[in-house]
């Protein structure tokens, strides 16, 4: 049995197209790359912990959730307990830089291993590491041609995790 979990992501398209993500381990899952988020607090809506989690996350303070690009659902151990997690994945523009400040503990307590700026090419090459959601790069093409109101968010429903 799976304990249900909300979440909340942002993508930060920066002006050259490339793409934030951050690279995470995980025991059940293992190593994958995904947009800054993570659980929603009692009471915060997801566009609230979007925007909480990407400050802890990168120390943005700037950015906001844009458009709403999908919502998901997947399975991964989360400290120790199993659940299955509800995503809301936000888009946003944002600056091309590296995060800001000691973000060393929440790092650590996320298992966040590093982070890189993705080009489309990178995002889509056939040997890329595991990305959360999986099709994140087919998202990010239609949402880049409707910029900046974006494509109506896309409900992906259950992904199993990949074998």
């Amino acid at each position: 049995m799976r304990t249900p979990r909300q979440a909340a992501r942002t993508v930060v398209l920066a002006p050259d197209g490339a793409v934030f993500l951050l690279r995470s381990d995980n025991v059940e899952v293992g190593v994958h790359w995904a947009p800054p988020g993570g659980g929603m607090k009692p009471g915060e809506t997801p566009d609230q912990a979007a925007r909480r989690e990407l400050a802890e996350e990168t120390g943005w303070q700037d950015l906001a959730p844009g458009v709403l690009l999908c919502t998901w659902e997947h399975d991964f151990t989360w400290h120790g307990t199993p659940v299955r997690q509800h995503e809301h994945v936000y888009l946003t523009r944002g600056p091309h830089r590296a995060p800001i400040g000691d973000l060393s503990e929440a790092h650590q307590t996320d298992r966040i291993l590093g982070w890189s700026w993705w080009t489309e090419p990178e995002l889509t090459a056939p040997d890329a590491d595991a990305l959360w959601p999986p099709q994140l790069p087919t998202l990010l093409a239609a949402a880049r041609q409707q910029w900046p109101t974006g494509t109506a968010p896309v409900h992906l429903g259950y992904i199993p995790n990949r074998s």
